[in-house]
């Protein structure tokens, strides 16, 4: 019989949690009194056991219906978010916008645009998976995301692939201030950081096992983890070059020091929103794109936009 339970049911009985009063909620939900009373009556029924208590001048929630009323509110609040995301499907909006990025996108910045997108679409739910160098478009390509926002579409041209310019991430040298290099006033020289290990960020994706490019020294640890990578940089196990924004607390507090190397032309990284040929983002991921695309622009001493 609990089939029979219909969501104006629930409605009523959660106005007269509210209201107080069978009379009071008919007010609010502009009905006759006897329609309220008749409606929880029937409710009482099909759950089978008494919600009120009636033995006052005006019936109260007993202790069952005090356990209820919040199981009532979620079915209420959960049916109001499935009429709202199916229509936000009927208008184009995706069922689900995953999405993977690039661990060298500033993860503030995205966060700022994912939460105007949850006031935006809000019964959309969110995937978000974070890689390294071509580990977003292999998530494209293992069909786990719709979307990318990568570092290595601008190196690797594939046919299944559209990409598009979004920004360029500038790299700086930097070393942990207890290490030799950050003992040496002024340019270091070729020579002086060539004998240093440098520490690389690699791919691990079978799309391809190169490094980022800017190698300066012979002696190499590798990484395909770029918090790694910065935990070993802040111990002074060598140098690297890492995107400004994820660096700026280290040089502040000292714990960092930015290299100058003699000779040595400024590196920086290209980012790509990539999708897969033919499969455009929907309206959620256009919106998310553009968002991004506004904010970056807010912030032009540290990126540059397209």
């Amino acid at each position: 019989m609990i089939e029979n339970l219909t969501l104006d049911q629930l409605r009523i009985f959660i106005t007269v949690a509210e209201t107080g009063s069978f009379s009071a909620a008919a007010r609010k939900l502009s009905r006759v009194q006897s329609a309220v009373s008749q409606s929880m009556q029937g409710l009482e029924v099909i759950l089978g056991t008494p919600v009120f208590d009636r033995s006052g001048k005006a019936p109260k929630l007993n202790e069952a219906g005090r356990a209820i009323l919040a199981d009532a509110q979620r079915l209420v609040d959960g049916a109001r978010a499935l009429k709202a995301h199916a229509a936000e499907m009927a208008a184009g909006v995706e069922p689900e916008l995953a999405l993977a990025v690039d661990a060298i996108f500033p993860n503030a910045l995205l966060m700022e645009s994912l939460k105007a997108l949850r006031e935006t679409f809000h019964g959309l739910p969110v995937s978000v998976y974070t890689e390294g160098l071509g580990g977003p478009e292999q998530r494209l390509r293992d069909g786990l995301v719709r979307l990318a926002l990568s570092s290595f579409a601008s190196r690797e041209r594939a046919p299944d692939l559209e990409s598009e310019f979004l920004t360029r991430i500038p790299m700086i040298p930097v070393v942990a201030s207890s290490h030799p290099l950050a003992q040496i006033e002024g340019a270091v020289t070729r020579e002086q950081i060539e004998y240093e290990t440098q520490l690389v960020l690699t791919d691990r994706t079978p799309i391809s096992h190169n490094s980022f490019g800017g190698i300066l020294s012979r002696k190499i640890w590798r990484f395909a983890d770029m918090g790694a990578r910065l935990e070993f940089l802040l111990e002074g196990f060598g140098w690297c070059n890492m995107p400004t924004h994820m660096v700026e607390g280290a040089l502040r507090d000292g714990r960092l020091k930015r290299l100058e190397i003699a000779g040595a032309a400024p590196v920086e990284l290209t980012m790509h929103v990539v999708h897969e040929r033919g499969r455009a983002p929907g309206r959620a991921g256009r919106w998310l794109i553009e968002d991004l695309r506004q904010r970056l622009v807010g912030c032009p001493s540290q990126f540059v936009v397209g």
